[in-house]
């Protein structure tokens, strides 16, 4: 399918029609979280629910960033990043603070790489990994909006702070690894000549 005159490209359009895949899959379980955590569990929940939450992180990772072998400059970022969001993780007593680094993360990573895609066919986007942390947050802050207006569930503001959180963690962690895959290719250029 070409490029159509609001998307710079398929890639562009694909990475935002999965992003709202994703925020409408966060959204989806605004009512129903109660009843399936009473239904299934709360221990069941927290473990699978963020074990599945980690394995589309990674699924995210591995198809947005690595698109061709890494060299050591971004395996030691990658293992830095990991290394990273494992204390994150470990410290967080609270399994639903887990998932916002999971949820808004993901929604994060998409938004970034969409806006960088689209800064690299030509278009005019400033600051990409800023705009990336503020619609992911955005996104965060309705998410809480719309939970004042659901009687079983609670508006909190700390979790607009995890949304933030999860968001500029993702994006810093992109930004990274994308710096790191330049500098090794830039080096590779440069043994090369």
């Amino acid at each position: 399918m070409p490029p159509t005159p609001f998307f710079s490209s398929t890639r562009e359009r694909r990475l935002w029609i999965w992003t709202a895949v994703v925020v409408a899959a966060i959204y989806s379980t605004l009512g129903l979280a109660r009843t399936i955590v009473d239904y299934l569990g709360n221990d069941f929940v927290s473990v699978w629910l963020f074990l599945l939450g980690c394995v589309l992180v990674l699924a995210t990772v591995i198809t947005q960033g690595l698109k061709v072998r890494p060299g050591g400059a971004e395996i030691a970022v990658a293992l830095g990043v990991a290394a990273a969001y494992l204390l994150i993780i470990v410290r967080m007593s609270v399994p639903t603070e887990r998932s916002h680094l999971v949820e808004y993360g993901v929604v994060a990573v998409f938004i970034h790489e969409a806006l960088t895609e689209r800064a690299g066919q030509g278009r005019r986007v400033p600051a990409p990994a800023l705009l990336a942390i503020v619609a992911a947050s955005l996104v965060g802050v309705v998410d809480e909006g719309i939970q004042r207006l659901i009687p079983s569930r609670v508006f909190d503001p700390v979790d607009i702070l995890f949304n933030v959180l999860a968001a500029l963690m993702a994006v810093t962690a992109s930004v990274a690894l994308r710096w790191a895959r330049r500098r090794g290719t830039s080096l590779l250029r440069a043994d090369v000549k």
